[in-house]
């Protein structure tokens, strides 16, 4: 194999993905906990929706016939919901039978051998989307120009978008970090108290992503601890075996884990 090929955990999702590259956000601990074990790949799309996401998924997650110089995805999270989950009538909204019928379309293009995208070694994880904040919410929307007044966005109806999520894991045997459960309870059950976590009542500030991070890796631990950073060594050996005599036949397979 030419160059150096390592293999990769992707990232995909909406702003909550995308945004999760802040300062101690979410893609960021990975990437660290991750370094010269897997490459983290953020494929977040601020705006997108499940259905919006098929044809650039088709682009960013590469076909079984293309992956002999592509990384090979140990891991990939689903990060959708926020957006699908909008209420009807706004651009972005996806009706919740399809929006669950979606994230089973994108777990099958990974799982089904007839797939033309099938990567077996590619395990998956969905997240539910978190709690929104109108109270929050509802004052970013006037704040804008022009303001609107009229909130896209309702409390319940976004937690029955996480519990689709939560039966789409069942179904397709998909384990599922449910943001939606875990920042409800860490805010007391009080929506006014998600701003604790929330900048603007939909997206999430850095101690929100460390919370988001912490369940990751604890659905890593339980569901997929053979590539859980504590269990993979690092590619290339550490500096320390490497001397003018052994360094080139150490180094000259970029496969090789030390």
């Amino acid at each position: 194999m030419a160059g150096y090929v390592q293999d990769a955990i992707m990232l995909l999702g909406d702003s909550l993905t995308q945004g999760g590259t802040i300062p101690y956000g979410f893609c960021q601990q990975l990437a660290d906990a991750y370094n010269r074990k897997l490459d983290v790949l953020v494929r977040g799309l601020s705006g997108y929706n499940t259905t919006w996401i098929f044809p650039v998924f088709e682009k960013m997650f590469a076909k079984r016939t293309e992956r002999e110089h592509v990384p090979n995805v140990q891991l990939l999270t689903i990060w959708f919901g926020a957006n699908d989950a909008t209420i009807p009538g706004e651009q972005q909204h996806v009706p919740l039978e399809q929006y669950k019928a979606n994230l089973s379309k994108l777990v099958h293009m990974v799982r089904d051998p007839s797939s033309e995208y099938y990567s077996p070694e590619t395990r998956i994880i969905l997240f539910t989307p978190p709690p929104v904040n109108t109270i929050q919410w509802i004052e970013e929307l006037r704040s804008r120009d022009p303001p609107k007044t009229e909130l896209d966005r309702d409390f319940n109806v976004t937690r029955q978008y996480a519990e689709g999520v939560l039966e789409v894991g069942r179904k397709e045997n998909v384990p599922v970090v449910d943001t939606w459960a875990m920042f409800y309870e860490a805010a007391g059950r009080e929506e006014k108290n998600l701003a604790k976590y929330l900048t603007d009542g939909l997206h999430l500030n850095a101690e929100a992503y460390k919370l988001v991070y912490n369940a990751l890796m604890k659905a890593i631990s339980e569901n997929f601890p053979d590539i859980h950073p504590d269990k993979l060594n690092m590619v290339y050996p550490k500096w320390e075996i490497v001397n003018n005599g052994n360094y080139m036949e150490l180094l000259k397979d970029s496969a090789v884990r030390k």
